[in-house]
């Protein structure tokens, strides 16, 4: 029993951060029409860093002084948050590396290439991740993909092109960031892949937020002129505000969820979910743009559904 009930509470945990990320397309769009794109997303990065190193220091304090009275129950939320292992000089390079490939070269490629192209060609294109993930994990040996996970993976990647195929259009206009898209499909490829190590020791915070810090630290200089170029007290508050919900969600909660998620179920299975968060933009741009939703969406809908519960009832 508390094997499925912790099942549960990863596919909850998980569908969260699809609905988080994918929300979070139409609030990166809306923000980008007031401010330069690298601009708003050093901000963000910033504010996310800041959260993360906060959240670790008051949990770290908090363990060492519930170390006494701890339950089991405690101890496994607080794994999540903290473990008691400290970070070797080898673990700070692994991190270092997390934090140029998962968050200052991913970010400025996402950012980049969402301001550049389409939300259907974006949502194409991340929607390879969960396949590149797979065979990464497959030919390095970190899990065992079997005939199922790959058959659901083809049955999602077939819904997502019912659901934004026809509004994928390669032209001039959005070729460069559609290239920016696929680098960033491939940095959160090896994000993903490389974080397993650092997560048998730390938890899932401390490999978001220390990589995120590190990154931010890297990430900031790259884009300060753009930075400069901002009239940040002409900026609205509304703006602020979303570059603050962004980060706080689609950065510190989302991603540590992520991770969450590749500790218990693997890295494939995990990035068999953000097949979802093709639908939830969709879903999202019906609420926010009024756009209609045909069979030919529904029918997708239903067979990414299928694709992720086949991945899903993959053991590892």
């Amino acid at each position: 029993m508390r094997t499925v009930s912790k099942g549960r509470l990863i596919d909850a945990l998980l569908l969260l951060m699809t609905i988080i990320w994918g929300t979070n397309f139409p609030i990166v769009k809306s923000a980008l029409r007031e401010l330069e794109p690298q601009a708003f997303n050093s901000v963000r990065m910033i504010v996310a860093s800041v959260a993360f190193l906060v959240v670790i220091v008051a949990v770290r304090a908090f363990a060492r002084r519930s170390a006494r009275a701890e339950s089991s129950t405690v101890s496994g939320v607080l794994s999540i948050f903290h473990t008691p292992a400290r970070v070797t000089p080898r673990e700070w390079l692994g991190l270092a590396g997390l934090g140029v490939v998962g968050h200052a070269l991913y970010q400025f490629f996402f950012i980049g290439g969402l301001a550049r192209t389409s939300v259907a060609n974006s949502s194409l294109m991340l929607a390879v991740t969960p396949v590149l993930i797979a065979l990464a994990s497959a030919l390095l040996g970190h899990e065992r993909v079997s005939r199922s996970h790959w058959i659901g993976a083809a049955v999602s990647l077939f819904g997502i092109y019912l659901v934004v195929g026809s509004g994928f259009a390669l032209d001039g206009a959005s070729l460069t960031g559609d290239l920016m898209m696929v680098g960033a499909v491939c940095c959160w490829a090896a994000y993903t892949l490389g974080s397993r190590p650092l997560m048998t020791r730390h938890s899932p915070v401390a490999v978001s937020g220390l990589s995120m810090a590190l990154g931010t630290a890297m990430y900031v200089p790259l884009v300060w002129p753009k930075m400069r170029a901002v009239d940040w007290l002409s900026v609205s508050s509304w703006t602020m505000f979303l570059i603050v919900y962004s980060a706080l969600f689609a950065l510190c909660v989302a991603y540590t969820i992520w991770y969450v998620g590749v500790r218990q179920i693997g890295s494939a299975r995990t990035a068999a979910y953000s097949n979802f968060i093709p639908l939830i933009a969709m879903v999202s741009a019906v609420i926010v743009l009024h756009e209609p939703i045909g069979l030919r969406k529904i029918i997708g809908a239903a067979a990414v559904l299928a694709g992720v519960a086949l991945t899903r009832r993959t053991r590892a």
